[in-house]
């Protein structure tokens, strides 16, 4: 299995956790230069009552903590949805190497899709990205998440 799917699964693994918490199903792991993975989260904006509360924040604090520093230098970021802006945001001031992601989010993605804060020059710091791992596991349970949401009587 290549390697950047062994890490998407972990993330897809908490984004079912935050499903069957009730929250929109995103996972983030963090994973480090020796390919330690040195947080897990899911998103928990409802539980929290925090509108900053998304899986690649929390992520990010714990690496943080882990790290016991604010730049997560050469370190990736594995999240099953393009980031948003301010998850993107976080990710370039951790000075992340790379941002991996399952599936693109049109409408809040920041990583191509809507913005693209990857764009060299843009920022003082370049983070790679890519996109499309694990993309039809990602896609199918956002895509199934929110169509159980729509569906009469629930």
């Amino acid at each position: 299995m290549p390697i950047d799917e062994y890490y998407m699964d972990a993330a897809l693994e908490k984004a079912a956790e935050a499903e069957s918490a009730g929250e929109v199903p995103v996972g983030a792991v963090i994973v480090d230069e020796n390919g330690l993975i040195i947080a897990r989260a899911c998103n928990q904006t409802i539980g929290k009552s925090d509108p900053t509360a998304h899986a690649e924040i929390l992520a990010l604090r714990e690496a943080g903590k882990r790290a016991e520093n604010y730049r997560l230098l050469n370190m990736t970021l594995y999240a099953t949805i393009e980031p948003c802006a301010m998850c993107m945001g976080a990710a370039v001031h951790a000075r992340l190497k790379r941002v991996v992601f399952g599936v693109n989010d049109p409408r809040w993605g920041a990583a191509g899709s809507l913005f693209n804060f990857s764009e060299k020059g843009l920022f003082n710091h370049y983070v790679e990205i890519m996109g499309g791992v694990r993309e039809t596991e990602c896609r199918r349970m956002i895509v199934d998440f929110f169509r159980s949401r729509r569906k009469p009587g629930s």
